[in-house]
């Protein structure tokens, strides 16, 4: 299987893989200072749909990748290039990184800059999880869906393995889509409006729902994806049983970048490239860009 396990971006997802996984393999939780040195220092507390303390390795940067490593890259979508380029010159041709973010275009990103050196897997995934407080994290349980590619069954066997339920796909792209579609619903309205989840799926902001959902799919029909019948529908169901924060909303309240740019400011992206209008979209771009220039965060674009 693989030696060494890295979670590159231990927030609230990365941590919770970190967490389950350490029960059976060799982990390093790869995080900010303050959460590395809560986990270091009492463990990882984790609440939910898992309540356990995980005495789990933690780091705040990869110092070496030895032989058979598997790294998962959580950080934030933006943040992709900059967190691989510092460990390009420590990757093996071994070494899989999986991509399991939120957006279009990641992986893109990581092969280019990752080359030949690593082989490079694309994930989704369902699970959610809130992070305000170092060392701890509240979890809901959900399902990872990863590229039906080399290494990917050995991936997610050790997922499986860890109470982590793993599936893989032939079809990563639609699967990405579909979950960008519903990261595009729920991220900036729960991030505009400050509220859990399952609070955007009320009546009076169906309309609003309806129309985002629409423009994701006129746009990834023009790029060549299939989407199932009555979307809207289902999604509208999806979110009643979301008692979380999104990570958007996450963070926004922490005072931090978001992933905008990679969910609804791709969908505008490519509504342009394919002359498909995206106006709602294109409006909860700038409402977010604006709440994070409102909290002291300075944006060139």
């Amino acid at each position: 299987m693989f030696n060494k396990i890295f979670i590159l971006g231990a927030g609230a997802i990365g941590s919770v893989l970190g967490g389950l996984l350490s029960e059976k393999n060799d982990v390093t939780l790869i995080g900010s200072k303050n959460h590395v040195d809560a986990v270091s220092s009492k463990g990882l507390l984790v609440s939910g749909d898992v309540v356990a303390s995980f005495h789990v390795h933690a780091d705040t940067k990869i110092r070496q990748v030895p032989e058979k490593t598997l790294i998962f890259l959580t950080t934030k979508a933006y943040d992709s290039e900059k967190a691989i380029r510092e460990i390009r010159t420590f990757l093996r041709n071994d070494t899989v990184i999986l991509v399991l973010q939120n957006g279009l275009g990641n992986e893109e990103i990581v092969k280019r800059v990752a080359g030949t050196k690593a082989k490079v897997l694309r994930g989704v995934t369902t699970m959610a999880a809130e992070f305000f407080k170092p060392g701890e994290v509240e979890y809901w349980k959900g399902e990872t869906t990863i590229a039906h590619e080399a290494h990917a069954e050995k991936v997610a066997q050790i997922l499986n393995a860890s109470m982590l339920k793993t599936t893989l796909s032939k079809d990563i792209e639609r699967e990405i889509w579909n979950k960008v579609v519903v990261n595009s619903v729920v991220n900036p309205l729960t991030a505009i409006f400050r509220v859990r989840n399952r609070e955007i799926g009320t009546q009076p902001l169906a309309n609003a729902r309806h129309h985002i959902v629409r423009e994701c799919i006129q746009v990834g029909n023009a790029e060549g994806i299939a989407f199932p019948k009555g979307l809207e529908q289902s999604i509208d169901r999806e979110i009643l049983a979301y008692a979380n924060f999104s990570s958007m909303c996450q963070d926004i309240l922490k005072r931090k970048k978001t992933e905008i740019d990679f969910l609804n400011g791709r969908i505008v992206e490519l509504g342009r490239k394919h002359n498909v209008p995206t106006p709602l979209n294109e409006t909860l771009v700038d409402f977010v860009k604006f709440l994070e220039v409102s909290n002291g965060l300075s944006r060139k674009d």
